[in-house]
């Protein structure tokens, strides 16, 4: 039986993971004024660029291999360059601080192996975080400002279906729903958390509430970029001002509107708007930024609400209405995360006052699994979906322990329904 759950957790994380349908190629994205890609780069020219000083791979992020989404403004020669390894090649067009940062690992705490001694999960040092700090990775890679008071004070709801003995061993909600949950996406180097587990999150609700009949994955850049209220776009944002935003203004899709190249430009201003018809369904006033895409329906939710923090009520809520917003706490050891049951090993040196500020993160809780872990024990986890790209961890995933509240995983759980009208019922 054990056999079984492993061929069928390993099945959904190397294979079926790995197709995201409803994510963009880059040549998909028209090359007008809110992207960076030129008319040369959507014909696959790469040229060689001047050097000169600058940060662009510390800002944008690096990729490996060949990448040409890895692609940000290198303003002082009124060019494009990259941060993918294969700019190092035939036709160096790398951005100037490539090397020194994303060549230089000496800044990134080195790799001690194994991280954790017991053997549940193993590590890997990623490219894309060569050359940061401990401090940068915290800023950069995570985003979620801490709950708020009136998050924390939310009443808990519980559901009443199933009984706990119903409960499978495994769940995996792209089994239950397929096509109508969405993978990861990668935020880079943009503090962001906040709004891409929140419109992912939206996005699977409304597909499995509207059994089908909406399935587009929604657009973290239209939070981003719009979401103007106690938020600050790449630099943290809160979850509740996101829900917020979501009941209030919508989404449209990540097809409409994808994500921006360079994430810090100072021309990524809002570009969507819409109004509301008096009945609180709104309608976008503006087309859709990619001009390839046509639909610029906008998506809504109603108030968000939160789940019980005992297990078994989250296992409840997941298998009934589908994946839920999870708030935990990120340590070091995070990072290197590549397979296996994450749980935090404690670090023997005193960590910084200063990181216990940048700890927060948003993920997605998509499903759970038990496995026998060494000596034959059983080893509980939940599967969430992160969003630094499927690189990554278990191709954008990673497993961790379940029924502890380990990295408060269990703390703060948020779920909405999706806001569908008469019309929209399938």
């Amino acid at each position: 039986m054990w056999t079984r759950y492993k061929i069928l957790i390993f099945s959904y994380l190397t294979t079926e993971l790995c197709a995201e349908t409803h994510s963009l190629s880059p040549r998909e994205v028209d090359p007008g004024p809110y992207f960076t890609r030129n008319q040369t780069t959507f014909e696959g020219t790469r040229h060689k660029r001047a050097i000169f000083q600058g940060q662009y791979c510390r800002r944008f992020g690096c990729c490996e291999d060949r990448d040409d989404a890895c692609v940000t403004h290198f303003y002082e020669a009124n060019a494009l360059c990259y941060c993918d390894s294969f700019c190092e090649r035939e036709n160096p067009d790398c951005c100037p601080d490539y090397k020194s940062f994303c060549q230089e690992e000496k800044e990134w705490p080195p790799l001690k192996q194994p991280l954790d001694p017991e053997g549940r999960w193993t590590a890997q040092n990623y490219s894309q975080f060569w050359g940061m700090t401990l401090e940068e990775g915290f800023k950069f890679r995570l985003g979620t400002l801490p709950p708020s008071p009136m998050l924390l004070s939310m009443n808990e709801m519980t559901a009443s279906f199933p009984a706990r003995a119903d409960l499978p061993e495994v769940f995996i909600s792209s089994y239950k729903w397929p096509g109508w949950t969405h993978g990861p996406l990668d935020q880079k180097n943009c503090a962001a958390s906040w709004a891409f587990s929140t419109a992912s999150v939206a996005a699977d609700r409304i597909a499995i509430q509207s059994r089908g009949r909406y399935t587009a994955n929604l657009s973290p850049q239209n939070l981003i970029s719009c979401c103007a209220k106690n938020r600050h776009g790449c630099n943290s944002g809160s979850i509740d001002r996101a829900w917020w935003f979501l009941r209030k203004r919508g989404l449209v899709s990540h097809a409409c509107y994808p994500l921006f190249k360079d994430q810090n430009s100072t021309n990524n201003i809002c570009a969507m708007a819409s109004r509301s018809d008096g009945r609180g369904k709104r309608h976008a006033t503006k087309p859709c930024p990619n001009s390839f895409e046509k639909s610029n329906r906008i998506y809504q939710c109603s108030p968000p609400y939160r789940v019980s923090s005992n297990e078994t009520e989250i296992m409840r809520e997941i298998i009934k209405n589908g994946p839920v917003q999870a708030i935990m706490q990120v340590h070091e050891d995070f990072f290197y995360y590549k397979t296996g049951i994450y749980r935090h090993v404690i670090s023997t040196n005193e960590e910084s006052e200063k990181y216990r500020k940048l700890r927060t993160h948003a993920v997605k809780l998509t499903g759970w699994g038990t496995l026998r872990g060494a000596g034959g024990k059983k080893e509980k986890f939940w599967i969430a979906a992160n969003s630094w790209g499927k690189s990554w961890g278990e191709n954008g995933y990673f497993r961790i322990l379940r029924g502890v509240n380990e990295s408060d995983i269990e703390k703060l759980i948020i779920a909405a329904w999706g806001q569908l009208t008469s019309t929209d019922d399938p």
